[in-house]
């Protein structure tokens, strides 16, 4: 599937959230550029971790699911602003371990030519 836009659209990024939900990481592909980055909350960097390229960035999103089987981005909220964009959610998932997460969140998006170039989350630390 190759999805080809002029511009990025609120209905592009629910798209977008809605392959995440149904873990399908060759869906998301066809709406990142060829030398996509993807920053992740945490990490040994002022950026948290940093994927860039193709591959990485599968393999990266690939990750979570590996990490959260059951992975869910519930109530996305977007909006796009030029060549800017935001999705806010409330991520839920189970850990291996048995450990459940729900938190906030958000993507900061910066697109070229009608796809995502970069996806830099962040989302909330609970304590316990």
């Amino acid at each position: 599937m190759t999805t080809v836009v002029d511009e990025v659209t609120v209905d592009m990024l629910q798209k977008f959230a809605d392959a995440f939900n149904a873990h399908d990481v060759e869906t998301l592909m066809t709406f990142m550029t060829e030398d996509c980055i993807f920053e992740i909350s945490y990490g040994p960097d002022v950026c948290g971790q940093r994927f860039e390229g193709d591959d990485a960035v599968r393999q990266a999103f690939a990750s979570v699911w590996e990490k959260y089987p059951d992975a869910q981005w519930r109530r996305p909220t977007h909006f796009v602003a030029g060549n800017r964009g935001v999705s806010e959610w409330t991520f839920t998932g189970t850990d291996k371990d048995g450990t459940s997460v729900e938190v906030n969140g958000c993507d900061i998006f910066a697109f070229r030519d009608g796809k995502i170039r970069v996806k830099d989350s962040y989302r909330k630390i609970r304590s316990t």
